[in-house]
């Protein structure tokens, strides 16, 4: 299998669950379906600029993209979606505008900062200074434990109170969904194995798809298209 091909399925997946996920978003209009459906965007954004580099070669472009998105930002935004779930209302909207604010701040970085891609071979941070890639490792870390210490809380809740034991199942695996691009993007940094961190990253973003879709609130509310419109199904 090519390597741009991995990149090229996770890009795939990433979409379609951020579709699926601003659908619920419009039927229910909660803010943490909003956020998180912008941050599987933003993973659809940064693997699908991994496949380009992998099948057409490092573009500045592509690789301002991937950077931006997939090395600084779509944990932060998944990461928040988890603090307007588990936190008030109040405190997630301060939040939200702290991370508006460096979201511009990096963009501002990373397409400003000038970058010489004549010396890599596959796609890497080091061609960055420090202050950029300090913005990355900041926003990624915290949001990992965000996003793994909410899902282990809410399985923690849910076994405590013995109740929706489907939950339980749906957050584990939402939490081990996480791990995976962070523990590859770990190998990737230590031995330079890039395309062992692709698999990471698909592995984790299918896992966290199924996690999701373990849960059984997904299906409450679905929309079917029929000729003359849309029905509401409710799942039984």
């Amino acid at each position: 299998m090519s390597t741009a091909v991995i990149p090229l399925i996770s890009a795939i997946v990433s979409l379609i669950f951020a579709v699926t996920v601003l659908d619920q978003f419009f039927a229910r209009r909660k803010p943490y379906q909003l956020v998180w459906a912008i941050g599987l965007l933003m993973y659809a954004i940064s693997t699908g600029a991994e496949f380009w580099a992998e099948a057409n070669g490092i573009s500045l472009a592509a690789y301002r993209l991937w950077y931006l998105f997939g090395a600084i930002l779509v944990a932060a935004y998944l990461g928040m979606g988890t603090i307007y779930l588990l936190t008030p209302r109040r405190l997630a909207h301060v939040i939200m505008a702290v991370l508006l604010a460096v979201s511009i701040y990096a963009a501002a970085r990373v397409y400003t900062t000038p970058i010489d891609l004549s010396s890599l071979e596959h796609l890497s941070g080091r061609v960055l200074p420090e202050s950029v890639r300090a913005l990355s490792r900041y926003l990624s870390y915290t949001a990992t434990l965000v996003l793994v210490g909410g899902a282990i809380y809410s399985s923690w809740v849910f076994m405590r109170k013995k109740i929706l034991p489907h939950r339980v199942s749906s957050n584990l695996l939402i939490a081990l969904g996480v791990l995976l691009p962070a523990i590859g993007g770990g190998i990737m940094r230590a031995i330079g194995n890039l395309q062992l961190f692709y698999v990471f990253e698909l592995l984790g973003i299918i896992i966290i798809f199924l996690g999701f879709l373990r849960s059984r609130e997904v299906f409450g509310f679905y929309r079917v298209p029929l000729i003359h419109g849309f029905k509401k199904i409710a799942a039984d």
